[in-house]
């Protein structure tokens, strides 16, 4: 989950794994997978730091970046 602050300075926390896009206008706008859409006052790239800490945290991030190293399992010279 990550921490948001809609317009009238209420903070909420959304599901970052359903965050499906999120459109920077005037305000920011978050659509979930669900199809709620929600402003926030954090910009975009805001949101987006805060959902990369999240999938960090869970363990997600270091899954998709990081490479395997596939040569030296099990291999002997």
């Amino acid at each position: 989950m990550i921490a948001v602050t809609r317009l009238n300075g209420s903070q909420f926390f959304i599901n970052a794994l359903l965050i499906e896009s999120i459109e920077q206008t005037p305000d920011t706008l978050v659509t979930l997978t669900t199809g709620k859409k929600y402003i926030v006052v954090e910009n975009s790239s805001d949101v987006i730091r805060s959902i990369r800490h999240y999938l960090r945290s869970i363990g997600i991030m270091a899954a998709l970046t990081s490479p395997s190293d596939t040569q030296t399992e099990g291999a002997s010279s």
